[in-house]
């Protein structure tokens, strides 16, 4: 029952994501390979300048030494991820699909590469639409990680080509995967793993919507987040006062694994964040059916962090849905969007009281943790048809221990299962903690299974 719902819901919100382009009868098929023999290019670099729109390149197996940047309509298409590697040592990005200079970029497939050792990110996709990233191995990238995250619109190294959009990235200048100003695309199957973060989805250059990342494997990336949806200031927007943020809005996080991520400074296993640098604005989003792992902040952390309580206009995060996860055995989150523990699901205002509003939290399962769900936010947060498993605290109102300004905030924590038939608070059961919770009545068994 849990995954026909799943299933559904993934059908209906996903189905916006797909356009029929108009493609060209005579599409040409190059080839590329370490020798340059057979009528095949040398350099995979050499054989996208040379290619047309729609053409298809085959990359045979071996290393090549360089970095990729595309900037018309291919297929980039290797031998398999442990046969044919891009090496970008020294270089700032594996492949970059560059639609900032190339206005309209659409219908880029790249598939079947390991990708590493770049400076920033392995793969990194700017401004371009319709762009599917498929059974890659992205491992070993951002080398320029160990810079402490602050939160500063500068910080990371100057190198060209990196500058000029990426203005938010302290503390982790790239990671494995970026999307910023993307839209349709589909990132999928592929291994995401000893970058600074995993995959990231940010909105510097223009909105990022309708994106889904779907079957991804994103583990032990040390710094940041598994997955990351962060809405940053727009390009030229480096000190106060901040343009409104284009927006990461719509996307869709379904069936991943985000294990053990963050664990060295602190990311969750999915974040959904407003950066505190201008107004923010991150809706619509779907984290749906993943399994979150032993991560280094909460299993799902969505946090606002300026607002109202500073005089500042609020951040938008509404409208944004969590369900049908396995969450479990995740840290606890700090700073001004702390909980009392290790967390599942944490929904935070932060110091700024920007309201998160009509998030859909349901037909999640949440074990190993302090507090299963912890509230700091001044709305009401709906959660229903959970199973919280943790067997300490089931919902908690952190908004007091968060020493937030504005503590009005209540969870509706009706209908869910809190581990034993009896309810909150009995022998065997997750309790209660904080004010302005409503769990009765309770589910007397599981609501997933």
């Amino acid at each position: 029952m849990r995954r026909a719902r799943f299933n559904a819901y993934l059908a209906v919100s996903c189905g916006v994501l797909f356009t029929v382009f108009s493609l060209p009868a005579f599409a040409k098929t190059l080839c590329v390979n370490s020798a340059g023999s057979s009528g095949c290019y040398k350099k995979i670099q050499t054989a996208v300048n040379n290619a047309s729109a729609y053409d298809v390149i085959h990359v045979a197996a071996g290393e090549y030494k360089e970095q990729v940047t595309i900037g018309k309509s291919l297929s980039l298409l290797g031998s398999g991820g442990n046969l044919t590697t891009i090496d970008a040592t020294g270089l700032a990005h594996g492949i970059f699909v560059d639609g900032f200079d190339h206005p309209g970029l659409h219908n880029v497939t790249i598939s079947r590469f390991t990708i590493r050792n770049a400076t920033f990110e392995g793969i990194l996709v700017v401004s371009a639409s319709d762009v599917t990233i498929r059974n890659n191995n992205i491992t070993g990238n951002d080398k320029s990680q160990g810079l402490e995250f602050t939160g500063a619109t500068t910080g990371c190294p100057d190198q060209p080509g990196n500058q000029v959009y990426e203005n938010d990235e302290t503390g982790d200048c790239g990671g494995g995967l970026h999307l910023i100003g993307t839209v349709g695309s589909i990132i999928s199957g592929n291994s995401i793993s000893s970058n600074a973060d995993g995959i990231l989805i940010s909105d510097e250059t223009a909105e990022s919507r309708n994106n889904l990342l779907i079957g991804n494997t994103v583990k032990n990336n040390p710094l940041e987040c598994g997955i990351v949806l962060a809405s940053h200031p727009p390009i030229g927007h480096v000190s106060a006062p901040y343009a409104p943020h284009y927006g990461v809005d719509n996307n869709t996080v379904a069936g991943n694994v985000s294990e053990h991520n963050g664990v060295q400074v602190g990311g969750s296993g999915v974040g959904l964040f407003t950066d505190g640098n201008g107004r923010g604005r991150v809706t619509g989003n779907v984290v749906a059916g993943n399994k979150l792992i032993g991560n280094g902040l909460g299993g799902v952390a969505l946090h606002t962090h300026v607002g109202p309580s500073m005089g500042l206009p609020a951040d938008n995060m509404r409208g944004n849905a969590i369900i049908g996860n396995l969450i479990s055995g995740n840290g606890a989150d700090a700073e001004d969007t702390a909980t009392p523990g290790t967390v599942g699901i944490n929904i935070n205002s932060g110091a700024g009281g920007s309201p998160v509003r009509d998030t859909i939290i349901s037909d999640n399962t949440i074990s190993d943790e302090d507090v299963d769900v912890a509230v700091n936010t001044p709305a009401e947060v709906d959660l229903h048809l959970n199973d919280l498993l943790g067997g300490k605290v089931g919902v908690a109102n952190v908004c007091a221990f968060d020493k937030a300004k504005v503590c009005t905030g209540s969870a509706d924590a009706t209908e869910n299962y809190w581990g034993c038939a009896a309810g909150p608070g009995s022998a065997g059961c997750s309790k209660i903690s904080g004010s302005f919770v409503l769990a009765a009545p309770a589910l007397s068994r599981s609501a997933t299974h």
